[in-house]
């Protein structure tokens, strides 16, 4: 067990932070409730952001660029929007010297600057849709912060798209959805679970908002990515009008969505144990990590050269760029092999003088340090085969430790002791769709409603959509909905 890690069990929350500082991801800025994203950190995040926007131009969309500071009045012009996000507001009053005329809210989303420029760009249901991504950071002046998850500012993308009618806005919503399900659980072999909010948990100014939620190994939810079928709130809020097909003059229909660095404290809570972290194969910057040992330069001069062939033909099944070779001679083989172990890197490759001789490498998993002992020449096909069932393996010990922490239940008594318990997990109920009834539940039990499954979806899904009675009231509920504490 790592020294500098300490352990689940004993403090959550202190490991988190420790695996972080183990791994080189992040650092806390001098600017209380900010980061620093180390280089380890934001490769993967640049890996994340590499798939995600492949995946986003594959259904079309386009990046662009919306300016950091946006008028005070464009806030105020959507009343549901201005009253959820004032509390979080970081807010510019003077530049260059003199005291603004109006003052400038540094973006905490750019829904109304998106609004404001679409109206100039959009006249004709010719210029419809208008498919705009774009990748940027945000300020949200959180109270209580927390590295990746949750942060006074935060990377992420944010879309933005514009269309005809309000079929097309919810057919985008429900597509983006989908796109943050198969990116979260065949990238980041994290298990979600896709569901539409409560009027509580919306997003201001959406008329729906929908999330794919994932469970922690302390069993909290974490909502991972978000999609909000706006209507024509912004629409009418900053007059995006179209002239349609018969010459009429329409509001459009608007969506957002977006998802941030937090998708890497979720990745890190997901998988990681505690020697540190522990990352999916197809989102690890580092694939595989090549370690020649020897214990003096005849040695070296033996293993190096065999070292070399086994990075280059790794690199011939591999992007080159995510395998290493340690040539480190400064730390004992037990140093270095902790050192990969602690950045989460997938697979190592050991190869000493008695492998060279012997014509093979140990390859070692990082996951269940399982320690394989492979021919050279069948090194690269094993080690893709390997890290093949490495991604496979995770997605299924996540979805199965769900599976296990996720309880249906009838009685708010077990609701209340559930949700008392050290690892809560997930609890499928039903509710009555009363926002005081939600409101009473979160009071007693710190357990919000993290989504309402999309039909399909949920582990239980004739469950979830069987009709009962509420949870609290005993008045009709058409299906369970999921409950936990969240982070």
């Amino acid at each position: 067990m790592a020294k500098n890690i300490t352990p689940r069990k004993e403090n959550y929350s202190q490991w988190y932070l420790d695996v972080i500082a183990a791994g080189k991801l992040a650092d806390h800025a001098p600017v209380k409730g900010c980061m620093v994203i180390r280089p380890n950190g934001y490769a993967i995040w640049e890996h994340m952001q590499a798939q995600l926007d492949r995946m986003f131009k594959e259904t079309g969309h386009v990046n662009a660029y919306f300016p950091l500071l946006i008028p005070e009045s464009f806030i105020q012009k959507e009343a549901e929007h201005v009253e959820g996000f004032s509390p979080e507001l970081a807010v510019v009053t003077h530049a260059g010297g003199k005291e603004l005329e109006e003052r400038l809210v540094v973006r905490p989303t750019s829904e109304t600057m998106v609004g404001y420029m679409y109206a100039q760009w959009i006249q004709s249901y010719r210029d419809l849709p208008v498919l705009i991504n774009q990748w940027c950071n945000v300020i949200r002046w959180e109270m209580r912060t927390r590295l990746f998850l949750r942060t006074s500012e935060f990377l992420w993308q944010e879309g933005h798209t514009a269309h005809e009618t309000a079929e097309e806005a919810e057919a985008e919503t429900l597509q983006m959805l989908e796109i943050y399900r198969k990116f979260h659980e065949e990238w980041l072999a994290m298990p979600v679970i896709p569901g539409g909010k409560s009027e509580a948990e919306k997003f201001p100014g959406a008329i729906r908002t929908y999330s794919i939620e994932a469970m922690m190994q302390d069993g909290k939810a974490l909502q991972a990515g978000t999609s909000h079928n706006l209507g024509q709130n912004f629409a009418k809020a900053f007059d995006i009008q179209y002239l349609d097909r018969d010459n009429q003059r329409q509001f459009v229909h608007t969506t957002s969505w977006g998802a941030s660095t937090r998708m890497i404290g979720g990745l890190l809570m997901t998988h990681s144990d505690d020697d540190g972290l522990i990352l999916p194969p197809r989102i690890a910057p580092v694939q595989v990590a090549v370690i020649p040992l020897a214990r003096d330069e005849a040695e070296a001069a033996e293993v190096m050269p065999v070292a070399e062939r086994v990075r280059e033909a790794l690199g011939a099944v591999f992007d080159p760029l995510r395998i290493k070779l340690d040539t480190r001679t400064d730390l004992r083989p037990a140093e270095r092999f902790f050192d990969w172990v602690q950045q989460g890197v997938p697979l190592r490759i050991e190869i000493g003088p008695r492998d060279v001789k012997e014509g093979h490498a140990m390859l070692v998993r990082r996951d269940t340090r399982e320690k394989t002992k492979t021919p050279l020449e069948r090194v690269a096909t094993e080690a893709q085969a390997m890290l093949d069932t490495m991604q496979a393996d995770l997605f299924h010990r996540a979805k199965t430790f769900r599976e296990e922490n996720t309880h249906v239940v009838d009685d708010y008594g077990k609701f209340k002791e559930i949700m008392a318990a050290r690892e809560g997990g997930f609890i499928m109920a039903h509710w009555n769709g009363s926002g005081e009834v939600e409101q009473k539940i979160k009071e007693e039990t710190k357990a919000t409603i993290r989504c309402i499954p999309l039909n399909g979806t949920a582990e239980n899904t004739a469950q979830a959509a069987d009709p009962g009675k509420c949870i609290l009231t005993g008045e009709p509920s058409k299906q369970r909905v999921v409950f936990a504490q969240a982070y």
